[in-house]
């Protein structure tokens, strides 16, 4: 059930890189908008997956309630992923740095919650201490998020404001879903520690 967990981590992480390829203007939005899809796909795929194992199995390294909700919310940030790359076509946003600097915290969340998840085997302290660290990250995507919303709202109302000011916020619920994740193995530490 970690394998399949780390995969749907390796999906989002993949979904992140192609996120930023838009924002910087690498990648065509409309063949990217495609390769989201893709990918939030096999991400789907996978959490099916881990449904499956969930209903077999005898004995899980976390109750089964904790690991299907750690899947959804990881499936939850693919989600939004995928809709960030979607609506930045939608928008015909030209590329900005505003907001490479929130994917890169997101990118980074993701890799902490993959360190994290990786602890569910260990012990309960290695567990906490990897979901504070995740929780730390997806923190960091709110409060640039912040940052950039003061710095947008600084200038003249437009409607590329208004278009930048929507994805933005769908980069802050990136980040609520990655605190999600970290919240249920936080949860799952301390009721290993009982």
């Amino acid at each position: 059930m970690i394998a399949i967990l780390e995969r749907q981590l390796e999906e989002t992480a993949r979904a992140c890189r192609l996120a930023r390829a838009v924002a910087e203007g690498s990648s065509v939005p409309a063949d990217a908008r495609e390769k989201a899809a893709e990918i939030e796909h096999g991400g789907d795929v996978l959490r099916g997956e881990l449904v499956t194992s969930l209903q077999d199995a005898l004995v899980s390294p976390l109750s089964r309630e904790d690991l299907f909700r750690l899947s959804r919310s990881i499936d939850d940030v693919l989600d939004n992923l995928r809709d960030f790359v979607r609506e930045w076509d939608l928008y015909q946003v030209a590329g900005a740095a505003s907001f490479t600097g929130i994917i890169d915290a997101i990118a980074a969340g993701v890799d902490d919650l993959r360190l994290a998840v990786r602890t569910i085997a260990g012990g309960a302290d290695e567990m906490s201490e990897s979901a504070l660290a995740s929780k730390k990250s997806a923190n960091e995507v709110r409060r640039l998020y912040d940052v950039e919303v003061a710095r947008l709202f600084s200038g003249e109302l437009s409607m590329e404001v208004l278009k930048s000011r929507e994805l933005l916020r769908r980069l802050d619920v990136v980040g609520l879903r990655l605190n999600e994740a970290a919240d249920v193995l936080a949860d799952a530490a301390v009721k290993r520690q009982s």
